[in-house]
């Protein structure tokens, strides 16, 4: 009784051991340099909030990004400004939360997760939100491959 007893609890331990590893090596960085506010990494379709010290605060959450026509350009960027309730003439359409960050109207806002933008970073409703609420004017964004 007392091997069964003490394979089991190895057992446990050894899984335990397992999962906190796992959940350790899922929260891998974002692939953005330290003063990074806001990462976006294109290929991936994933944006992070971060506190400009290198440390993920929010995400990775999915997006969506520009048309190959109407790529979101690559660099690092500073926040412009910020609409919670922007309409595109442009485009004919409703970008809510909008954060600006670049001086051509590339923004984060609440759009499409299926469908590819004009250059626009689209996201969910909630991470829209969140990304509004904490990024500010001069914030560091980068985009990178």
């Amino acid at each position: 009784m007392n091997r069964r007893m003490i394979a089991l609890l190895g057992g446990v331990a050894a899984m335990a051991g397992t999962v906190a590893f796992a959940g350790t090596a899922e929260a891998a960085s974002a692939p953005c340099g330290a003063e990074a506010k806001a990462c976006v990494q294109r290929s991936s379709n994933t944006a992070w909030l971060m506190d400009g010290a290198g440390n993920v605060t929010y995400g990775g959450v999915p997006i969506t990004v520009g048309l190959p026509k109407y790529p979101t350009p690559l660099g690092t960027f500073h926040v412009q400004y910020k609409d919670i309730d922007h309409y595109s003439k442009q485009y004919n359409g409703p970008m809510p939360y909008s954060v600006f960050f670049t001086t051509t109207g590339v923004a984060f806002h609440q759009g499409s997760l299926k469908v590819k933008s004009h250059g626009c970073v689209h996201l969910s409703h909630s991470a829209a939100v969140t990304f509004y609420n904490s990024l500010h004017p001069g914030d560091v964004v980068q985009v990178v491959p």
